[in-house]
């Protein structure tokens, strides 16, 4: 509180954070963005993982509530905070957290049944929430406008804000469409946050909100960690990786400590799976083929767990408020700075010293530039996809999807850029709902956006460039940490040992 009288206002945000949260005092800059927030003010916060984003907007919309109960006017609708969030696990995790505290909070997503989604609108309706979370794509649902028309959304806050960037490092296309969101709901106050974000994709998220940038208060806490250990090891195929992984993990086994090795491919993290086995050491692994169940009861039994340690996919670890996690090992290379930045913050979270590894055979490079390539389709591709749907959808319709991957390239059958184009149509309405039909129809014209080349190239370009500077840094021969905090455009004090 840096010595000064508390105010009223004060005394409300943190008899919150006291009383619902159990922290004695606010960390950082969290108390002037709630203050921010309060005033009606727009916000992008930047916030090493870890380092309380959630509670910037969980408060301020206990506040709002309260506000509400002690100064009630006649024939007002009920305060809501909407929460955009990008993985449905990840939703999960806060509101059970909230619920916990008595918060009233809920989510809405595909993991509702009709008959639930359809109860829990109903409540929203009637108030009975306080905060509610919801991926963008549900904006695309009439009857969730509709419910949000029945409530007075006075905050909406976005997590895990680089979603909303093209540019960011894990674009999602309904991300973008964020202006016309506020605008539905009345163009509330407004919070964006995530933990990793260079200069031009700062830029691009005030943008996206439909802001200008003297709208926008930034709150940035820097990145710097300096409990974590970063480190290169050059390896040559699977079984120097697993001799570097196994090294790390006995080195921890007596330890009250836990770890995650991160895989990009599926079939990799099997074969490493069943190199432990063989082993006789116990582990867990979480990936996307797994059934909903399942994954769920892998991350349980691994927050329960103590001296254990997790083979996973990038998605693990969204929302893993684990804080003893002492290695974050990357078993292949990540396709860009961002995202093994974020993944190796989850480690450490309780101030130790941990290790975060990087084992870098030069194959993975080759696996991530195809990967690149498959979600950046030229104008040409995408011109092909809407022809052969919509001129010979008679065909699409008896033959199905593999029938359509045959048709557009026969010989590469595992070409994922037919995937990226089908997400693209879906989000700007060129075909029916995807997830809701066998094959898709085309329903819409082919937008501009995806017929001009030149800002296909430059998005390509961008991706490459992201990737290329976690080669650098894997090849740089200075301090690391220095070259890191250069590429999001922050300054750099280097810790004594001491710190």
């Amino acid at each position: 509180m840096n010595g000064r009288k508390a105010s009223n206002g004060d005394m409300d945000a943190l008899s919150i954070l006291n009383t619902r949260f159990g922290h004695a005092a606010f960390r950082g800059q969290q108390k002037a963005i709630i203050d921010r927030t309060m005033a009606g003010g727009h916000s992008l916060v930047i916030m090493p993982t870890g380092g309380g984003k959630s509670l910037c907007y969980q408060i301020p919309a206990m506040l709002h509530i309260a506000n509400d109960a002690t100064q009630p006017k006649s024939g007002s609708k009920p305060a809501l905070t909407v929460v955009l969030s990008p993985l449905i696990a990840l939703m999960k995790d806060q509101v059970d957290a909230l619920e916990d505290k008595g918060i009233r909070a809920a989510y809405i997503n595909s993991s509702l049944n009709r008959q639930e989604r359809e109860t829990r609108y109903a409540q929203v309706a009637k108030g009975q929430f306080d905060l509610l979370y919801v991926t963008p794509e549900r904006f695309r649902k009439p009857e969730f406008v509709d419910v949000l028309s029945q409530r007075n959304i006075q905050l909406l806050a976005v997590d895990e804000a680089h979603c909303i960037s093209e540019w960011g490092h894990d674009f999602r296309p309904d991300y973008t469409r964020l202006k016309e969101f506020r605008k539905i709901v009345g163009d509330p106050t407004t919070i964006a946050l995530t933990a990793t974000a260079t200069p031009e994709v700062q830029q691009d998220i005030v943008r996206q909100l439909g802001l200008e940038s003297n709208d926008v208060s930034m709150f940035h806490e820097g990145i710097d960690r300096p409990n974590l250990a970063i480190s290169v090891e050059e390896v040559w195929g699977n079984e120097e990786k697993f001799e570097h992984i196994l090294r790390i993990v006995k080195q921890y086994d007596q330890s009250d400590g836990n770890g995650i090795v991160y895989f990009t491919l599926i079939r990799t993290l099997d074969a490493f799976s069943e190199m432990l086995r063989k082993k006789q050491v116990p582990h867990f692994c979480y990936h996307g083929d797994l059934e909903r169940r399942e994954r769920r009861r892998v991350q349980n039994d691994f927050m329960r767990s103590q001296n254990a340690f997790v083979l996973a996919t990038n998605a693990f670890g969204m929302g893993i408020d684990k804080e003893d996690i002492r290695f974050v090992i990357h078993a292949e290379m990540p396709g860009s700075m961002e995202s093994w930045y974020q993944e190796i913050g989850r480690a450490g979270r309780d101030g130790k010293q941990s290790d975060c590894v990087l084992l870098y055979d030069e194959h993975d490079l080759t696996t991530q530039m195809e990967f690149i390539q498959w979600s950046n389709p030229t104008a040409e591709y995408y011109g092909r996809v809407y022809d052969l749907l919509q001129h010979r959808a008679e065909e699409v319709e008896a033959f199905g999807m593999e029938w359509v991957r045959d048709t557009l390239h026969p010989k590469r059958r595992h070409d994922h850029r037919i995937d990226t184009a089908l997400q693209m149509f879906d989000r700007h309405g060129v075909i029916a709902d995807a997830r809701s039909r066998r094959v898709p129809t085309i329903v819409g014209e082919l937008p501009a956006q995806l017929m001009d080349e030149a800002r296909l190239e430059e998005k390509l370009r961008r991706d490459q460039q992201k990737l290329y500077a976690l080669v650098q840094l894997i090849r740089h021969e200075g301090d690391r940490k220095a070259f890191i905090h250069e590429y999001f455009g922050l300054p750099y004090r280097k810790h004594s040992p001491k710190e």
